[in-house]
């Protein structure tokens, strides 16, 4: 979804300027940060709908303004310096840890509002879980396990499987500490991890070269924005080597990946506008504890299955979320 569809589905107002906006604003003001309009733009609608059956009405008492850096991490600082311009009550960051810390170095004050974010903690976002003390809080996407579990599933889909690569981005805050949480998930599941950096798009045809080459039995792809906005790349590629390849998102699968695992997006951003409202009626971003996924989707694509010559088991066909057909 492109920037321009989501102001007009989500902000209601896609030609007015920013400062023409604060002059017309509802009563509360709610701009939302996005690191991509392509990948946001679904979880900002879900953010929008909660908030509407919140009575938080955009037109009515409710302004939402939305801005995307189209993926460029580098555009995030300005645009959460332009978005405080409207003098906005909370500021909400969508995908990423990077957008959180864009929003949360913009302002000291201003309540910020993550919908997404791998590590709070060490993302420097929060001191506590439990207790933030700070501006920022909201939903993290964290879970120690989440690898083991990842494994688990390639070993159910390919029983014997004996190593698996796994491609992250080490400048990505949550990334890294996924491939750390990876390494001894490994260790214990008696399969070799290849750890496969990536920073940027033009390194990755090479690393799945890299991964087809060492005789893998699949590919893991940790969560990364950079990742996300190239998921129909980066499902081309799996195809084209080959690859079983396991993500942490649904819009994977819907673009052609094999497994998605991982957080209930939609979930998070439903509560993070349970989160705004709370703050709107006077609760404090300092007293608001950090809420860990609890719900995770697993999505099975069997079109991509079929095409790998891969049949996946009743039993996780029966545990699905979801099965593509």
């Amino acid at each position: 979804m492109r920037q321009r569809e989501v102001l007009g589905l989500v902000a209601g107002a896609v030609v007015w300027p920013l400062a023409v906006r604060a002059q017309n604003a509802g009563r509360y003001r709610v701009p939302y940060l996005a690191f991509s309009g392509e990948d946001d733009g679904g979880y900002a609608l879900v953010f929008a709908a909660r908030l509407r059956e919140l009575g938080l009405i955009e037109g009515q008492n409710l302004t939402l303004i939305y801005r995307s850096a189209e993926g460029h991490a580098d555009r995030l600082p300005g645009l959460a310096a332009e978005l405080l311009q409207s003098g906005p009550h909370i500021l909400v960051a969508g995908l990423g840890t990077l957008t959180a810390q864009a929003a949360k170095r913009a302002t000291p004050t201003v309540p910020v509002v993550f919908a997404n974010v791998g590590d709070p903690l060490g993302a420097g976002l929060v001191s506590n879980l439990a207790r933030p003390g700070g501006n920022a809080t909201g939903l993290s996407s964290q879970s120690s396990d989440i690898g083991g579990k990842r494994l688990q599933l390639f070993r159910e889909l390919i029983p014997t499987t004996k190593s698996v690569a796994a491609l992250f981005n080490p400048e990505s805050p949550f990334s890294a500490a996924a491939m750390r949480e990876l390494r001894p998930a490994g260790n214990v599941a008696t399969i070799v991890i290849h750890a496969l950096e990536a920073k940027s798009a033009e390194e990755i045809p090479a690393r799945f070269a890299t991964a087809a080459q060492a005789g893998v039995t699949g590919l893991i792809v940790l969560d990364d924005p950079l990742f996300t906005s190239l998921r129909d790349e980066l499902c081309r590629l799996a195809a084209a080597h080959r690859l079983p390849a396991l993500f942490g998102d649904r819009l994977f699968a819907e673009a052609g990946g094999l497994v998605a695992y991982g957080p209930d997006r939609r979930a998070n951003f439903r509560r993070a506008a349970d989160y705004v409202e709370k703050i709107l009626k006077g609760a404090t971003p300092a007293d608001l504890p950090v809420e860990q996924s609890t719900k995770f989707d697993l999505v099975l694509n069997l079109r991509t299955a079929k095409a790998l010559g891969l049949t996946i088991p009743p039993t996780l066909l029966a545990r699905a979320d979801e099965v593509i057909e």
